[in-house]
């Protein structure tokens, strides 16, 4: 009598998007990332794929510095419009009113989020020229100014452009020109007459409080630049990972494959001694490629779900071929339900673990106890337990090429996200005992690549006890 196929048509967690995986190149591991740009090694510092936290950091400084532009302009205007009458009647209208308007143009660019670099540039060296033009547009040069420039007023908010639009070497020199050019002239008639003491302390108190401004600019930059170079690296390492996964995964599939199907298919044509077991075999045979065909078919990332009683029928089915009668017991599962991928993988399993005990349990009859039980557990998932009276083995002995065990049930399992404990001894029969999901959630092959500083939320230890699926 033939032992029922092991699974349906179609792996359970292999796909032609695994084989992809396996072809892509991996990169290469190293130390952990340091901030230097330029790299694009997996192990160090690259260019941050979507630097999240780079684009808002920006947006908030930016839009902090046009809001305080505009309110710092506006408190110059009283000013402003009173040396008006000190200046040329039209060019002296000039400096002002385009420097109004980039300013306006620097707050719309932030609302906007575009060109934000380029109008406070603008705005940066419009206040550098408008100092420069500024005894040259006064009515009388010789006649000495009531007060200070209105200049003097929004000379932080063009350093803070400069601080946001130019690289830090050019920010950091504008941030000693613009303060400089007005303390010079500060001393002239035209900027107030000052001494040079009170200039230079105008001037000085300019420069601190621009590279002040150019300091947490450059700072903040820097962190979330370090922040979204880790989040990078951290999702590069991740996805080496998954495919890694993914190809162990389909090794574990397609070695199932082999030892459930072909090596079968092998025996049963080394063994055949007549044309009906000829035939057999033939079919046999042809089963095992379509099975082989059919793994590429049926993606790792399928969660479709089924109602597990799907899974249970398929399990009794394959239970009552048998020769020797298994003793089912259900309970508790009726409401369950699992991804389709689980439960093939369960499905093989449990038929390799019920053929197992066929094979080496003792006689293949009513003579001998074997049951089988299904039921649900306090995870949420299943438990399958397929168990026997029969003349039990010694697990640490079994040889590493047996495939049977370690591959068709073991590994089987735990790429579906569950876990095998196997129960024996000589003469006291054996137990395997199928969970899902995992009992211990956080034991995870892919995950425990991670440190907890690479990726809090994968921080899982990785426990095993009572040896599930204890297999050598």
């Amino acid at each position: 009598m033939r032992a029922p196929e092991p699974a349906e048509t179609g792996g359970p967690s292999s796909g032609r998007p695994l084989t992809r995986a396996r072809q892509a190149k991996p990169a290469k591991q190293g130390k952990p990332a340091s901030v230097k740009p330029g790299s694009d090694r997996l192990g160090e510092a690259k260019s941050p794929l979507n630097p999240i936290s780079q684009r808002q950091i920006e947006t908030v400084l930016s839009r902090a510095v046009g809001g305080i532009g505009l309110v710092f302009a506006l408190q110059s205007l009283p000013v402003m419009l009173g040396q008006a009458d000190e200046r040329l009647p039209l060019l002296g209208l000039i400096s002002p009113l385009v420097l109004g308007l980039v300013i306006l143009l620097v707050v719309l660019a932030t609302i906007v989020k575009s060109h934000i670099r380029t109008a406070t540039g603008a705005g940066a060296i419009i206040y550098l020229l408008a100092l420069v033009a500024w005894p040259f547009l006064s009515r009388d040069p010789s006649q000495v100014l009531d007060g200070k420039p209105w200049l003097w007023y929004v000379c932080t908010v063009a350093t803070s452009y400069a601080a946001i639009a130019f690289p830090l070497w050019w920010a950091a020199a504008y941030t000693l020109i613009a303060p400089l050019t007005y303390g010079a002239i500060r001393m002239l008639p035209s900027g107030g007459g000052a001494d040079v003491v009170l200039a230079s302390l105008d001037a000085v108190y300019a420069i601190l409080l621009g590279q002040v401004v150019l300091i947490i600019i450059f700072m903040l930059r820097q962190a979330t630049a370090a922040v979204d170079i880790a989040q990078s690296n951290a999702l590069g390492k991740y996805g080496m990972a998954v495919r890694q996964h993914a190809t162990e995964i389909e090794r574990v599939e397609v070695d199932s494959i082999v030892h459930d199907s072909v090596l079968t298919t092998l025996l049963s044509a080394a063994a055949a001694r007549s044309p009906q077991e000829a035939e057999l075999a033939a079919d046999m045979a042809r089963q095992a490629i379509a099975r082989l065909n059919d793994a590429g078919q049926v993606p790792v990332g399928d969660e479709t779900v089924i109602p597990f009683t799907r899974l249970s029928h398929r399990i009794r089915q394959a239970a009552n071929a048998f020769a020797g009668p298994f003793t089912i017991i259900e309970d508790g599962s009726e409401f369950l339900a699992l991804p389709v991928h689980t439960s093939d993988a369960l499905y093989s399993a449990t038929v390799q673990a019920m053929v197992n005990s066929m094979q080496h349990a003792g006689p293949a009859d009513a003579s001998l106890s074997r049951t089988l039980t299904l039921s649900s557990n306090r995870n949420g998932g299943c438990t399958i337990e397929v168990a026997d009276a029969g003349i039990g083995f010694d697990l640490d002995a079994v040889p590493t090429e047996r495939l049977g065990l370690r591959i068709s049930i073991q590994e089987r399992v735990i790429s579906a996200g569950g876990a095998v404990t196997v129960r024996t001894r000589p003469g006291h029969g054996t137990s395997v005992r199928i969970e899902w999901p995992r009992p211990d959630a956080k034991s995870d092959r892919l995950v425990s690549q991670f440190s907890a500083a690479e990726l809090p939320a994968l921080g899982l230890d990785d426990t095993a006890d009572d040896r599930p699926g204890g297999l050598a």
